[in-house]
């Protein structure tokens, strides 16, 4: 009985399990006691055509908490290596494990993976479980991620399970259903050239063209031209995180994914006061993935990648290696060019010709002389915050008649003021805010914050809610995250 309503939830079509089992370990879930959904995703769910109506909260709760194992299911933690702040290691899904490949109606193809699901044999001595706390965070991130328009990973529910966990002190646990196109990393490519074949390392990149970017399976060189397809996605993806002012944390080569989608919302947070070295992580100690450093950590990243496929570019190591380069070094330019372009967007301008460059590097100088917050200066520019949420001084007064005078002169206001309400996000989850939220809901059992700041960020409907999700300028107190394994 209880596989049938669990077939009704999903679509499985389990093509990573086709690989073999040197990319996967076959683990069930940790069967939790009572578990017990606290958050439950309808409009994902919706997005996912899952038909729910023949479960109840309890039954649905078995389901995403690995507790009852759905029909079609084939349930595996997948291996990976990673270079962890720049240091190689095996590793593999210590707490996280793979039900299925969820097709939709239309054909489209989602990983459904249940994170803080219990040990499995890549757990390297940990206890596989994950906090309440973390699983709300990424919920909470994720989905406010997915509003302000960046690829990512997606939270469909979060499940109590009703185990304590032991971190710092003894926490509630839960398990987070997490949906992506795919769980294929950088990491995933490492451990094949490090471990495997050449004919399963030729076999895993042909498996992640077809998913991925079946468009390049006829180019003449296909490992080639899936390194240029990766460095597109990955240079889209970190524009988008520079235009919202997010901060990563972990950008290990295992965290990045191959299609361009964020995940794994550990040590992350927003950028309040504009400084390119902000930090937030409390394990970054060097800051080697503060918010300036995202792109050449992506380069990185990337350069590693690049190094797993050599043999597959060419057999001539030499050639490889030049073929290889010649696509890296066209990250650095092509970067320079999309950022540029995204940040003259966030001020108005549409091309970033001589004197919109001019404007954008005063802008940002001043921002970081008077420590103006990254988010409210561009909506105090483009009149949808009052000033006092920024440090006007004389110097902002003359920059603004001169960007004022340049955009009279070159456009009109309802031209400029759209672009610069497509390229600057109204609302953003504030650190602290998100702290509380989480407090009250991992105390008090009260979501309605954790709610409201979602809400707030796909739709803010009016200033007074506008101004409520709001920092004013020196009212930003020292804040730093933890990864919570």
């Amino acid at each position: 009985m209880d596989k049938l309503l669990a077939m009704s939830i999903f679509n499985f079509n389990n093509s990573y399990a086709t690989l073999g089992d040197n990319f996967f370990a076959e683990v069930n879930p940790t069967r939790p006691e009572n578990p017990d959904m606290v958050l439950w995703n309808a409009d994902l769910a919706k997005q996912l055509d899952l038909d729910i109506s023949n479960l109840n909260k309890a039954e649905l709760a078995s389901v995403l908490s690995g507790k009852m194992i759905p029909e079609g299911s084939h349930p595996l933690a997948m291996a990976y290596a990673g270079h962890q702040f720049g240091h190689f290691t095996m590793l593999g899904d210590g707490r996280a494990i793979l039900l299925g490949e969820h097709l939709t109606k239309s054909g489209a193809r989602f990983d459904i993976q249940l994170k803080g699901s219990g040990r499995t044999p890549f757990s390297r001595g940990g206890d596989g479980r994950a906090t309440l706390r973390a699983m709300l965070r990424e919920y909470l991130i994720s989905e406010c991620m997915h509003a302000l328009g960046v690829p990512t990973s997606r939270s469909l529910a979060v499940v109590k399970t009703g185990m304590p966990v032991n971190r710092e002190t003894v926490h509630d646990g839960a398990i987070l259903t997490r949906v992506m196109d795919s769980h294929i990393r950088v990491g995933t490519f490492e451990f094949a050239r490090q471990y495997l074949d050449k004919q399963a390392q030729k076999s895993f990149l042909n498996y992640t063209i077809q998913r991925h970017f079946p468009e390049i399976s006829n180019e003449s060189n296909t490992a080639l031209a899936f390194l240029k397809a990766v460095q597109k996605k990955q240079l889209d993806l970190i524009i988008n995180w520079m235009r919202i002012g997010f901060i990563h944390g972990v950008m290990n080569t295992d965290n990045m994914h191959i299609g361009g989608q964020t995940f794994d919302y550990g040590p992350c947070a927003f950028m309040d006061t504009y400084d390119t070295k902000t930090v937030f992580s409390s394990i970054d100690t060097s800051g080697r993935y503060a918010y300036g450093n995202q792109p050449e950590i992506a380069l990185w990243n990337l350069s590693v990648l690049a190094g797993t496929l050599l043999p597959q570019i060419d057999e001539n190591q030499e050639h490889a290696v030049e073929l290889a380069r010649n696509v890296l070094n066209d990250f650095a330019e092509d970067y320079r060019v999309a950022w540029r372009k995204m940040m003259c967007t966030k001020i108005g301008l549409a091309e970033p010709n001589g004197m919109a460059l001019q404007l954008l590097d005063g802008l940002l100088t001043w921002m970081e002389q008077t420590k103006s917050d990254y988010t409210n200066t561009f909506l105090v520019l483009s009149g949808e915050l009052p000033e006092i949420y920024i440090p006007i001084d004389d110097a902002f007064k003359l920059w603004k008649i001169d960007w004022e005078n340049h955009m009279q002169s070159t456009t009109n206001k309802e031209t400029y003021l759209r672009l610069m309400g497509a390229n600057n996000p109204l609302v953003v989850p504030r650190n602290q805010l998100v702290e509380k939220a989480l407090d009250l809901a991992c105390d008090q059992q009260n979501y309605n914050l954790l709610h409201q700041i979602i809400t707030a960020v796909k739709s803010p409907k009016s200033v007074t809610d506008l101004l409520t999700f709001q920092v004013v300028q020196g009212n930003v107190d020292v804040y730093k995250t933890f990864c919570g394994t």
